[in-house]
């Protein structure tokens, strides 16, 4: 076991659209623009949040959770994610003692495992001393959660402030922040969220939050509270053989942006030079071993997609020669054959997943899920399991009868099982999203399965 010092805080809130986005992000770039260096996470499998940390802070930001990798790995990567960092802002999910199921991967559990203080933000907007309730509520619900104080938000008034701040003194509880209401940082939204940073122009909301940050909240004490956490114990992370390298084409552009640090970082380790390229803009894949498509919202690029018919050429070209290609959610709508948007319109895509993917009023499927494959695959065998997330708004309709499904998925909340994915020879693309940092098995088959492709065109 080894001991490791690392100042870290975690931001909870209530509920989800309590501001803990914008607290997080406004912190990252107040402390960045201090000159500490910020180490950003997100509890939970969100993608968005952590492009926002990410561009406030000037470092990647990564995901801590449970369900999408082994629990008893949770402190070494933490660790090692935040070394050389001055201070680490943990960003929740929904509520504290939300998660996917009997707390896993809650804030909470997070907080717990990684024995780092939490701060709780609440929404004050049409409430007074009744906020001292909620969070006596919330401290008192586990108290093996190490409670540090709360962050107030959406105060209406200096009034409204001195008014709650006495309640919360009278109940013992010390107060990080105070931020009034602010029209001004209203953060673009659409069907699955938050709009990704990498569609929108942000620097100017982002230094807006920095400001806020600056003006309302008690960034000393705050600092002081993350670096009187405990050394974190744990067991050193365990060393990979990567052998000899393999190229990997990770579609990467406004389309694809889904992707987590750790499962990229996690194929690096083993033996994979990733290969950015846009299937939105370029001509043609890269010089590569293996494909990967990544989640993200291709249903809003559909002409730019549809148009570049060279590069879907080049993408069928590559897997009928037997290129390993994978590929999450918007990159399974892509390899389909067609989109149906919103609003019924039909967009052409790659054809590699004998399928149409269409565009639904609502949400489709949420949640973790355990994936148990029903056919070969280039990353896994039948009967192997594979643990994920859904956040879908499509559905995928097959053109074939007897279609070869990839997976039985099963959510933690859900009933019945159901079929998903298309598993075809050196092809596989799902709704599942998953993290190759926890599925060792899944991620060393990937990489195997790309350099036996490449051993055998090069003899």
């Amino acid at each position: 076991m080894s001991s490791y010092t690392r100042p870290r805080i975690v931001l909870a809130g209530v509920s989800s659209g309590v501001g803990k986005t914008t607290v997080v992000t406004g912190l990252s770039s107040l402390l960045h623009a201090q000159g500490l260096s910020v180490q950003p996470f997100k509890v939970g499998p969100d993608y968005i949040d952590p492009g926002f940390h990410a561009k406030a802070a000037g470092r990647e930001s990564y995901n801590l959770d449970t369900w999408l990798a082994p629990e008893d790995r949770l402190a070494s990567t933490f660790a090692k994610l935040s070394e050389g960092a001055d201070i680490s802002l943990i960003e929740g999910v929904m509520g504290l003692y939300d998660g996917g199921g009997k707390g896993i991967s809650s804030t909470a559990q997070i907080a717990k495992l990684l024995h780092a203080p939490v701060v709780l933000i609440i929404n004050c907007q049409s409430v007074g001393a009744s906020a001292a309730a909620i969070a006596m509520g919330y401290r008192n619900y586990d108290p093996e959660v190490s409670f540090a104080g709360v962050i107030l938000n959406k105060l209406g008034s200096d009034k409204h402030e001195a008014m709650i701040r006495e309640a919360m003194a009278d109940a013992g509880i010390p107060v990080f922040g105070a931020l009034h209401r602010d029209a001004d940082l209203k953060t673009p939204e659409r069907h699955l969220g938050l709009t990704p940073v990498t569609e929108v122009e942000t620097s100017g909301l982002i230094r807006h939050m920095q400001e806020d940050a600056g003006r309302w909240i008690d960034v000393e004490t705050l600092i002081r509270t993350a670096r009187q956490a405990p050394a974190i114990e744990c067991a050193a992370e365990p060393r990979h053989e990567g052998g000899d390298v393999v190229r990997i084409g990770i579609a990467r552009d406004e389309a694809f942006t889904f992707y987590y640090p750790a499962s990229l970082a996690a194929l690096e380790a083993r033996g994979a030079e990733l290969v950015p390229f846009s299937p939105m803009r370029d001509a043609q894949i890269p010089d590569v071993d293996g494909l990967i498509f990544g989640g993200g919202f291709p249903e809003m690029f559909l002409q730019e997609l549809a148009g570049n018919e060279s590069m879907k050429k080049s993408i069928t070209a590559a897997a009928k020669a037997g290129m390993p290609v994978y590929a999450e959610c918007g990159g399974l709508m892509y390899l389909c054959r067609d989109i149906i948007d919103f609003e019924g319109r039909c967009s052409t895509m790659t054809g590699l997943v004998p399928a149409v993917c269409r565009m639904q009023k609502k949400l489709q499927r949420v949640g973790y899920v355990t994936a148990s494959a029903q056919r070969p695959s280039i990353l896994a065998e039948p009967g192997d399991t594979i643990r994920g997330h859904e956040f879908h708004f499509s559905t995928m309709e097959p053109l074939t009868g007897d279609f070869p499904w990839a997976y039985e998925m099963k959510g933690i909340r859900q009933a019945e099982p159901h079929k998903e994915g298309y598993a075809c020879g050196n092809v596989l693309a799902s709704y599942l999203h998953m993290n190759f940092d926890g599925s060792p098995r899944a991620a060393d088959a990937l990489i195997r399965n790309c350099r036996e492709w490449r051993n055998r065109n090069e003899e």
